[in-house]
């Protein structure tokens, strides 16, 4: 699956969920993706805190 149908596919999601549940129902699943997303990129070593705080002081500087 190519990212255009993947985008494609959690828009379409976003928005069946909204016309079916609502918006509040909708929110919170968006925000359990993002989590469970953050999650899984932290586990996988994707994604380094440590990194963060990295870049902030490098901005900082600038």
């Amino acid at each position: 699956m190519s990212r255009q149908q993947f985008g494609f596919l959690a828009g379409f999601l976003g928005v069946a969920v909204w016309a079916l549940a609502g918006v509040e129902v909708t929110a919170v699943a968006v925000l359990a993706g993002l989590l469970g997303w953050l999650v899984v990129r932290v586990l996988d070593g994707d994604l380094a805190v440590t990194g963060l705080g990295d870049r902030a002081d490098s901005r900082r500087r600038r």
